[in-house]
């Protein structure tokens, strides 16, 4: 049997479903179906039409229990933003990417943002997804590409322009939580240039936050910590860029195609989203809200 096509027609996803073209057009008037009107034209996305298969299986199953409406994972504010703006009515639970990820597998969040990069492969986020128990049935959306070095004093006092420059510098490092995905970033680069934890002045008393590492540094707590370009801006610290990193969120498949959901990713679209991800920087927002294949 030949392969459907990415992009089907009409008659097409009738084929792909066992259904009458009647019966097609009126789950697109109670939009019951994904699809997109192109030039007059209903085009159905394989991909989604897929997703959208599953989910209404999954519906019928015996588990009916739906999880709150909540974000769990990393934190990021560019998401915190959006989620407040969308009308989403979803909640942010900013735990780390890690232990987003078993909450997403618990049933106790609707999604996971994550940002870890494979220690092997050095691919974001698709391989801790596709190892994580209990996740079978979720796929990954990309939400942006972010800037991440080493937030430091304004006017940089220690003049850190490396991992290298910290070692020697004798700078204060605040540390993330274990499970974070900027801590194992900091891990990965630190084996890069050939130092370990123990080549660095770090605090005992983790960040939990991005915010929390602006904060540390803010206060004088510490010298620098690793956080993203906007968290940076925001706190009016000096950046030291290290790498441009894959930030996306986890969903179940059956979550993708609910109210909340839909409505925060229907918001990234809009002008005012493309406005505030500049206003904030070091942001790409370019392929926001394509589907990352988990399979």
């Amino acid at each position: 049997m030949q392969k459907a096509p990415e992009l089907m027609t009409t008659a097409e996803v009738a084929e792909y479903l066992r259904l009458g073209e009647r019966t097609v057009y009126d789950l697109v008037r109670r939009k019951s179906i994904p699809c997109s009107r192109v030039s007059g034209k209903l085009l159905f996305p394989r991909r989604l039409i897929d997703m959208w298969i599953e989910r209404e299986v999954a519906m019928e199953g015996p588990d009916l229990s739906e999880p709150p409406p909540i974000v769990a994972g990393s934190s990021d504010p560019l998401l915190e933003w959006a989620l407040r703006e969308s009308g989403s009515g979803l909640a942010i639970l900013s735990e780390g990417s890690g232990e987003g990820l078993s909450r997403l597998a618990r049933g106790e969040a609707m999604a996971a943002a994550m940002h870890l990069r494979d220690s092997d492969s050095g691919e974001y986020n698709l391989p801790a997804l596709r190892e994580a128990g209990g996740l079978y049935d979720a796929v990954l959306l990309h939400w942006a590409w972010r800037q991440q070095g080493l937030l430091v004093a304004p006017g940089n006092p220690l003049n850190i322009r490396s991992l290298s420059d910290l070692a020697k510098s004798k700078g204060r490092l605040v540390l993330r939580q274990s499970g974070a995905g900027a801590q194992q970033l900091l891990l990965h680069l630190l084996s890069e240039s050939g130092l370990t934890l123990g080549s660095l002045h770090t605090l005992e008393r983790p960040a939990l936050t991005e915010s929390d590492v602006a904060s540390f540094i803010a206060d004088g707590e510490a010298d620098c910590g690793l956080a993203i370009a906007s968290v940076a801006a925001h706190y009016r610290l000096d950046f030291v860029p290290l790498v441009q990193e894959r930030f996306d969120i986890a969903v179940r498949r059956r979550a993708y195609f609910q109210q909340p959901l839909q409505a925060l990713f229907a918001f990234i679209r809009t002008p005012s989203f493309a406005a505030k991800a500049k206003a904030l920087g070091g942001y790409d927002i370019s392929e926001s809200g394509k589907v990352l294949d988990a399979g």
